[in-house]
């Protein structure tokens, strides 16, 4: 572990809540073309006969099927984790005390979720929920709310 990463539990604060981005999955796509690109350039060399026929079957398609899932899989992430808050407050119908979000994947074009986990505002909670936020489009794709055993 490097010194930058190491976290000293003396000094963290829970309180700290610091703006950060996830990366948006867009940036797929660089990737996609950059595989697509390599594998025209190893079908010219093949149709050039630099290679031999059989590079393409076990390098070219290859490339191009990697390249296009990439294309298909670059979602563009509008929602951010504030907006997920706020809509599964919204959405919740229950006065909101503590949540946390964090982004999961879903189907196998890795669309990305919020999963956000609410808590009531009584002392300890008394009920909590979770809200499931389509991070493309805002959507609230499923919830969940039940009583907490104290």
């Amino acid at each position: 572990m490097t010194e930058e990463a190491a976290v000293d539990p003396a000094t963290s604060d829970a309180d700290d809540s610091r703006v950060y981005r996830i990366t948006d999955t867009s940036r797929r796509r660089q990737a996609g073309l950059v595989y697509i690109v390599g594998a025209v350039g190893c079908g010219t060399l093949i149709a050039g006969g630099a290679l031999s026929s059989a590079m393409w079957w076990t390098v070219v398609v290859p490339l191009i099927a990697v390249g296009s899932y990439h294309q298909i899989a670059a979602w563009t992430f509008d929602v951010r984790e504030g907006e997920a808050l706020e809509t599964a407050n919204r959405h919740i119908g229950m006065p909101i005390g503590h949540a946390s979000a964090t982004v999961g994947f879903a189907g196998w074009r890795a669309r990305p979720v919020w999963n956000v986990l609410v808590f009531n505002t009584d002392e300890p909670p008394s009920r909590q929920g979770l809200v499931r936020v389509d991070g493309v489009d805002g959507d609230v794709l499923d919830s969940y709310v039940e009583e907490v055993e104290q």
